[in-house]
C-alpha cells in the first residue's frame, strides 16, 4: 500500500526527561566501572537484566509484549492488520558506548508512549522490537534476530560457536527458546520500518546538522583467515628457512590495507588477531584474524573479496605457509525507501533543521528487514565520529530533535 503525504503539522511533544533518563538507567546495565565501556552481550546475565528494563518501559507505554523464538523483544500498541514497525538493539561490542542500539529502542519506546498518553487514534498498529544480538559479539556471527525475522536465517547458522564452544542453539535453549521454529519468525505484515541510530561517523558533525536521511546500508562481508606454518625455537632457527605464520600474516594484512587505500567507498578491517602459540622465544605457528569487508554494491564486495583472495594466497605460496579461509557471514547491501525518505525530510524540515542525506557505512537491523519491508533510516549527530567506545557521544539536544521527528513521521503514517 503506498505512503501518502500529509502537509498538515504533526505536533511533537516528546517527554525529553523520560527518555534521557531511561538512556541513563539502561547504561547501567553491563557497565564496566573502571572503563566506562558496557558489556552487554547475548543470552547472558547481562543482557537479561536490559531486556527485563527495556520490557517495563515498553509495558508503561501501554504495550503488549512477546518475545519470539530467537529473543527479539516485541512491544505492541494498537491493532490493525498493517504494521508500522520501530526498532533497534540493546547488545554492545566489548567495551561499548551507551547510545548504539539503545538509543534506537528507547527513543521508539518514547514515541509509543507519547502517543499513548494523547491517547491518539491510529489506523495502523505500532510494533517497538529490541532485536537479538545484532553485534554478533559473542558468536562471531550478528544480526540473529533481524535475519529471523526476514527469513534469513538458517538453521545451520545457530551451529556457530562462543570462544567456550556453546552454540547458538544451546544458548537458545538454555534461555528456553524454539529455534526450530525459525520458519514461524518471519514477517509479511510490515507496511514500514524505521531505525534511529547514532552516525557512527563525522558527515553530520561535518556538515553541523544534528540529524540526517540514510539511503542506503553498506553491507558487512566478515571472513576468518588462518595462517599456518611451522613453530620453532626462535634462538636456533635461521631467519630464511622460518615460515612464520605471523610475518605471513602481517604482509596479508598490509596488502589488503594498501589495496583498499586506492579505493573510495569501500572500506576494509583487521579487527581480531589471534596468535599461537603466543611465546616470547617460539616463532608463531598459527595466525587466524578476521577482515571485514564493505562496500554499497554487492558486486563490488565480490569482486574485492576474490581480489584479497588471490593476493594471500600468492603471499602465503611465497613464504611457504598455508593458508584457509572461512565466510562468518554475509549481508546484502540495503536501499532505503524514497517515500519513507520523503516523510523524514518533510518532518526534518518541521524542526527547522535542513534535509541531508547519507549513506551508513556500519550495518544495521534494518538491512534484514528491508527484505520484506520498505526501511527508513535517522541518523543522529555523533561527537567526533566516535562509535564502539565508551566516549561515543550525542548530545541530548540532538536526541530530543531526532525522536521528535520520528515522532512525527510515526504519527503521519498512522493516520
Amino acid at each position: 500500500m503506498p505512503f501518502s503525504i500529509s502537509d498538515e503539522r504533526v505536533s511533537a511533544m516528546i517527554n525529553a526527561n523520560r527518555l534521557l533518563k531511561h538512556l541513563q538507567d539502561l547504561s547501567q546495565i553491563g557497565r564496566n566501572e573502571l572503563t566506562g565501556g558496557i558489556n552487554r552481550f547475548s543470552f547472558t546475565p547481562e543482557e537479561k537484566q536490559a531486556i527485563e528494563l527495556v520490557t517495563s518501559y515498553m509495558e508503561e507505554a501501554g504495550m503488549t509484549i512477546k518475545v519470539d523464538a530467537v529473543g527479539n523483544v516485541i512491544g505492541t500498541y494498537g491493532e490493525g492488520s498493517e504494521t508500522i514497525m520501530l526498532g533497534s538493539h540493546i547488545d554492545t561490542v566489548p567495551e561499548g558506548g551507551k547510545y548504539d542500539g539503545a538509543l534506537g529502542v528507547l527513543a521508539a519506546i518514547e514515541v509509543v508512549q507519547t502517543i499513548h498518553e494523547q491517547q491518539l487514534s491510529l489506523s495502523k498498529k505500532i510494533e517497538v522490537v529490541a532485536f537479538k544480538d545484532e553485534e554478533g559479539t559473542r558468536f562471531g556471527f550478528g544480526l540473529i534476530g533481524s535475519r529471523a525475522m526476514a527469513g534469513l536465517l538458517a538453521y545451520e547458522h545457530l551451529q556457530k560457536t562462543d570462544a567456550s564452544g556453546i552454540s547458538i542453539e544451546e544458548a537458545m535453549k538454555q534461555s528456553q527458546m524454539s529455534p526450530l521454529f525459525l520458519e514461524k519468525i518471519k514477517r509479511n505484515d510490515i507496511q514500514a520500518y524505521l531505525e534511529m541510530h547514532i552516525e557512527q561517523g563525522r558527515v553530520l558533525e561535518n556538515e553541523n546538522l544534528p540529524v540526517g536521511i540514510v539511503t542506503g546500508i553498506a553491507a558487512p562481508l566478515w571472513l576468518e583467515v588462518t595462517v599456518t606454518g611451522v613453530s620453532e625455537h626462535a634462538g636456533a632457527t635461521p631467519m630464511p628457512i622460518r615460515k612464520d605464520a605471523l610475518a605471513a600474516a602481517s604482509e596479508m594484512i598490509l596488502a589488503i590495507e594498501q589495496m583498499f587505500n586506492d579505493r573510495s567507498g569501500s572500506v576494509a578491517t583487521v579487527g581480531k588477531l589471534n596468535v599461537e602459540p603466543n611465546g616470547v622465544n617460539v616463532i608463531p605457528g598459527r595466525v587466524t584474524f578476521t577482515i571485514d569487508i564493505r562496500d554499497i554494491d554487492e558486486q563490488i564486495i565480490s569482486t574485492l573479496e576474490s581480489s584479497i583472495l588471490r593476493q594471500m594466497q600468492k603471499i602465503a605460496e611465497r613464504r611457504k605457509v598455508s593458508l584457509k579461509t572461512k565466510m562468518l557471514q554475509r549481508v546484502k547491501p540495503a536501499k532505503t525507501d524514497p517515500m519513507l525518505h520523503q516523510h523524514l525530510a518533510i518532518n526534518i524540515e518541521k524542526q527547522g533543521v535542513r534535509p541531508y542525506s547519507l549513506i551508513s557505512g556500519a550495518g544495521h537491523d534494518a538491512m534484514n528487514i528491508a527484505a520484506v519491508a520498505p526501511i527508513g533510516m535517522l541518523f543522529v549527530r555523533s561527537k567526533d565520529g566516535i562509535s564502539h567506545n565508551p566516549l561515543e557521544y550525542s548530545s541530548d539536544e540532538d536526541i530530543v530533535i531526532a525522536t521528535n521527528i520520528l515522532y512525527d513521521t510515526v504519527v503521519g503514517l498512522t493516520k
